[in-house]
């Protein structure tokens, strides 16, 4: 898989334009400066093909009609002795080209539009930081136990706030609660539902006789000897039946009568 990704060969970018020139004989070690290669007379012009072979680039400088090579620069690292800026202009480089046999030589190449220049210089970039980051991940695959780790604990003093919505408890809640009624002989009686009628009497009355009469044995609740020698109340004497509209039947009878026998009219 290795062997197949070296033989591919990408194109990072192609510029149409640009001219070769020599290079004068360096006096010092100071920088190159393109106003010194008589610009106005290039050795050769054509177009420039900068590919990329596995983690090398190469520079090809080809001819514009028939596409032959002219000269080819590797480039291993970027920035580095194998390309380089001019002190005086961003169009202009010096590049290290290299004919196969071990025979090399530095010509100057320059670009005719300064936005080509740009382009050239970002794509080496690229290549080169995607060989980087490449390089790194191989490393931490062959040793993933040396990479970082995340450290999930609390550092010394620190702390951390969780703030629970609906848990917060009334003051006095639990000394609100009311104790239940105790009936006679301790047994503990039920409040009244909502909306009903108590079953306490006002004092000096009994409850009515038919509550008492027949004492229904409850499962589990006995029946204490303080219910059953409750004083059974007497029978209420039976009330006359009235009638509502017996008075009236008479009063209207008699009325009627009253008038028939001073008028002489007799009612059928």
């Amino acid at each position: 898989m290795a062997a197949a990704a070296a033989d591919y060969e990408a194109v990072l970018c192609v510029k149409p334009a640009v001219h070769v020139y020599r290079l004068p004989p360096r006096a010092s070690n100071r920088g190159y400066r393109a106003a010194e290669w008589q610009l106005e007379r290039p050795a050769w012009s054509g177009r420039l093909r900068l590919t990329a072979r596995g983690t090398t680039a190469f520079i090809r400088l080809e001819d514009k009609a028939s596409g032959e090579l002219f000269a080819q620069a590797p480039v291993e690292q970027f920035p580095g002795i194998a390309v380089e800026s001019v002190t005086d202009s961003s169009r202009y480089f010096v590049i290290r080209i290299e004919d196969g046999n071990g025979r090399r030589a530095f010509i100057g190449v320059g670009f005719v539009d300064r936005g080509d220049a740009f382009d050239f210089n970002v794509a080496l970039q690229d290549h080169f930081k995607w060989v980087k980051q490449q390089s790194e991940l191989a490393k931490e695959a062959e040793n993933p136990d040396q990479g970082p780790k995340l450290d999930l604990g609390f550092k010394e003093g620190q702390t951390i706030k969780l703030n629970i919505a609906n848990m917060k408890k009334k003051e006095g809640a639990t000394g609100n609660t009311r104790p239940r009624p105790a009936g006679p002989g301790g047994l503990s009686l039920l409040p009244p539902p909502p909306g009903g009628k108590s079953s306490s009497f006002p004092p000096g009355e009994q409850p009515p006789s038919s509550s008492l009469s027949a004492p229904v044995q409850l499962p589990g609740t006995p029946i204490t000897d303080s219910l059953l020698s409750w004083p059974q109340p007497a029978a209420a004497p039976a009330a006359p039946s009235t009638d509502v509209w017996g008075d009236f039947a008479k009063a209207s009878g008699s009325a009627s009568n009253q008038t028939q026998a001073s008028s002489g009219w007799v009612q059928f």
